[in-house]
This record gives C-alpha cells, structure tokens and sequence, in this order.
C-alpha cells in the first residue's frame, strides 16, 4: 500500500507548494499535509471495518435464513464491535487541530501517529482474511474458531487504536 503522506504531497497544489517556501507558514503546511494523510487513513480504515462488518452481516443474515441459530450470538457479538470501533474510527478527532489547540501535536508526533495507523492495517487484513473461514466453517467447531480468530484481530485493532488515542492525550506511558 502507498504512503498516504506521499501521496498528499505529491497532489499539492500551486498555492500549497508556495506555501510551503512562506517563512512561519511552510510548518503549517506541511503539518495540515499529515492531518489530511491521518484523515484519509482513519476513514480508510473506518470504510474497511464497515466492509467486514457488511461480510459478517451477510454470513449472519445467510444463517437465520437457514435456520442455523448455533453461532448467531457469537457472530452478532463480533458485528456489534466492529460496529462500535467503525464509529469510534469514523468520527475521532484529527492527529492535528490547527494553529491554537487544546492538545498540540508537532510533526514528528504526528508521523509517528500515523505509523500507529499504518501498523493497525496488519490487524484489519487478518480480521478480513478470517471472513471467508467464518463463512466455509463446515462444523461448529471451526466455526467457533474462526469466529475467535476474528476476536483477536478485532482485539488488537482496537488495542492499536487505544494506544493511538493515549499518544494523541499524551496519556500514554513510556
């Protein structure tokens, strides 16, 4: 996958590049440059949290219509938090608010958050990857364990998310 920071910069405009030679103004710039790559990232993987979600939706709805209800709880479990990481994700502030903030981060903090981001995917491929298993469980056992290995992927998103957050509050233990 591309670096969405990479990518920012290269679409910049006229008016961004000659921003970016203003004394006082070029560190502005650049450090809105991230806020849009953390932006895109986070709403990236909000659209792939909802797709999982979708899977699984589609997994579930497939049971009920075929009357099998062992595994419909474990199932809806996973969906209700996906759902809830999905919004947490979709709706969190921006690694960056602006020229006066409650919370400032400068531009290496906010690379190093975006490098949390980046490193979430890891865990969002996997959660993907456990879907089709969920779907071809043959017997309640692999089931279960499909379902669990999507437990975990989910787990360690949101433990990735978690210590994001504690970075941006600057809560986090070193």
């Amino acid at each position: 996958m591309p670096d969405i920071r990479d990518r920012v910069e290269q679409d910049r405009g006229l008016l961004k590049k000659i921003q970016l030679v203003i004394p006082g103004y070029a560190g502005y710039r650049r450090r809105e440059d991230i806020r849009a790559a953390d932006n895109l990232l986070r709403i990236q993987f909000a659209n792939q949290l909802k797709g999982v979600r979708g899977d699984l939706e589609d997994i579930r709805d497939g049971m009920a219509m075929d009357g099998k209800v062992q595994g419909l709880q474990s199932i809806g479990n996973a969906i209700f938090t996906i759902e809830g990481l999905e919004a947490k994700i979709r709706h969190a502030e921006g690694g960056y608010s602006g020229l006066s903030s409650t919370i400032r981060i400068e531009e290496t903090e906010l690379d190093r958050l975006y490098e949390y981001d980046y490193a979430m995917l890891d865990s969002l491929d996997k959660a993907a990857a456990v879907v089709p298993m969920i779907r071809d469980a043959s017997d309640p056992k692999s089931f279960e364990a499909a379902v669990k290995g999507l437990r975990e992927a989910i787990a360690a998103f949101e433990s990735a998310w978690k210590t994001r957050t504690n970075a941006v509050t600057g809560i986090q233990v070193r």
